[in-house]
Parts: C-alpha cells; structure tokens; sequence
C-alpha cells in the first residue's frame, strides 16, 4: 500500500521519509514484470529503480528469489545532481509536509536509489544566499553526507532559478542527469529557460514541481489577508471574489512549464504534497521507462 501523506508527516527525518518512500517504490515496480535479453552480457547486479526492467535475469529470480539484471560491457556509471530551491517560498505547508519536506524527501529517495546502483550522486541547495554543493561520488557512505546536509534544510531568501542554472552548468560540464525540485515561483520570467538550456549540453533534466494543495485549489473562503514569503507585500482579498481569475492563472502556469520542459525533452513531473510521495516515484520511474 502507497504510504499517505498525513502518515510521512510524522516521520521526523529525512532518512526515515526517503526510506519509507524506497520502499514503497521497491514493493510498486517488483509487481511489473519484464523481461528482455542482450548478447553483451557481463555480469549480474542486484536490481535497483532505474535499471532497464527489461534486462530482469528470471532464471536468476527463480533461483535465488532476489531481482538482478544483466549488466553490460558498455555501461558506465551515471553522475546525477539533485538540486533543491531551498527559498522561503519552499517552506509554505497548508497541512502536513511542506514543499520543501517534500523536496528534500524525494530527493534523498532518488540519492538512495542512485547509490544503491553505484551511480555517482551530488547535492546543490539553491538559496539566494549561496549554494551549497556537494559533488557527485558513488560510495555508500556518501548518501549520508546527503541525507545530513538536507536534514533540519529551511527555506530563506528569494527564488534564483537563473543563478542555479549557472552553478548547475558549471558543474554538469558533461553528460549529466540533474533532477531539480522547485515551485518554480520567480520573478524572472526567463529562468525556467534558462535552466533548459542544460539539454543543450545533453544533460537530461527533470523539472519536479512541487505545489501545495492549496496552492493548487485555492480552498479560502473567508476574507484574507495573503503574505508573501520571500518580501514585505501583502494582499487582502475575497477570495471567492478572485478565485476564478487565480484558478485560471495557476492552470496556465503549470500548463506554460510543463509545456517548455516538453519542448526541450526534459522530464516534467507535478507534485503535489498532499500525495503519496511513492506513487510520485513511481509514477516517474515508469514513465521514463516508457521513454526508453
């Protein structure tokens, strides 16, 4: 069964919830099975999220009751950077996990995946006032340098999405997977290109737009006073008065990045914090595996 979001809230680290959304990711893709061959055989692994299914050993699962697949001579290791905007924005939550929890969960989720398949995994958090940068290494005890560094992570400052597709071309100078989680709120108009232009440089990029539920349906009734979390403005509005009109601009902004990540081949992928944050993995992995 997908763990619920209430249930994760109460996790109190970011090792526990990554874990617990492994695992539910490991139960969901073991249920599909594939299968498939090459002539390039090399050796056996055991299987990881992220693997080609298709290359599931099932004479070797019905020995040994354990997943592997065929690895091959051309194989080399991935080097992914996961990337969290860690501005104040982030920090929003209506119930629950914030969108910053939910950021730095998926992202640990992905970093024990990807080591656990010997890829080599870095960390950039994004705040207005400096980045911090961890580089990509495949060694087990590497994923806990990650894990710490999320750990207790809050959100401050601005949205610098352009800066952070500086830093990220800086440091994805080759062929690189970057997995950015962000709500994409900026000023500048232009940052989301910005960061698609790391396909430029055959990077393959997924955008993980992480949005509250409320952000989503704009549930307020009552007279509001609304905050910005990254200045000093506010606004006092009916909501029902601009619900509409706030709907309407919501839709066109999801629709607007979703449709710039498309024409880039670049992953896109909305999250909403009030989901299983397994099935959002899973939803993920299987499509990707649909692309290949």
């Amino acid at each position: 069964m997908l763990l619920d979001p209430k249930a994760l809230a109460k996790l109190s680290t970011v090792k526990l919830r990554a874990r617990a959304v492994v695992e539910g990711v490991l139960s969901g893709l073991h249920k599909s099975p594939h299968q498939g061959q090459s002539v390039e055989f090399a050796e056996h692994k055991e299987y990881a999220p992220g693997d080609e299914i298709r290359h599931i050993d099932w004479k070797a699962y019905g020995k040994f009751d354990k997943y592997y697949v065929k690895r091959y001579e051309h194989e080399t290791n991935l080097r992914a950077f996961i990337a969290i905007d860690a501005s104040a924005s982030m920090s929003y939550r209506s119930n629950g996990l914030s969108k910053l929890d939910v950021a730095c969960a998926l992202g640990a989720a992905l970093a024990y995946l990807l080591v656990r398949q010997q890829d080599a995994v870095g960390l950039l958090v994004l705040r207005a006032d400096g980045a911090r940068y961890i580089p990509p290494r495949a060694a087990a005890g590497h994923l806990q340098t990650i894990i710490e560094a999320l750990e207790g992570l809050e959100g401050k400052g601005t949205t610098r999405l352009a800066a952070a597709a500086d830093l990220l071309s800086e440091k994805a100078r080759r062929r690189a997977a970057v997995f950015l989680f962000s709500d994409l709120f900026d000023e500048d108009p232009h940052a989301l290109k910005r960061l698609l232009q790391l396909r430029l440089r055959k990077n393959d990029l997924s955008v993980f737009h992480v949005l509250d539920r409320a952000e989503i349906e704009f549930p307020f009734e009552d007279n509001t006073l609304f905050l910005s979390m990254e200045d000093d403005r506010s606004q006092q509005a009916n909501p029902r008065e601009i619900r509409d009109s706030y709907l309407e601009e919501m839709k066109a902004f999801i629709d607007g990045a979703r449709e710039r990540c498309n024409e880039q081949d670049s992953d896109y992928e909305l999250v909403r914090t009030d989901e299983p944050l397994d099935k959002v993995l899973l939803r993920y992995l299987a499509r990707r595996e649909r692309g290949r």
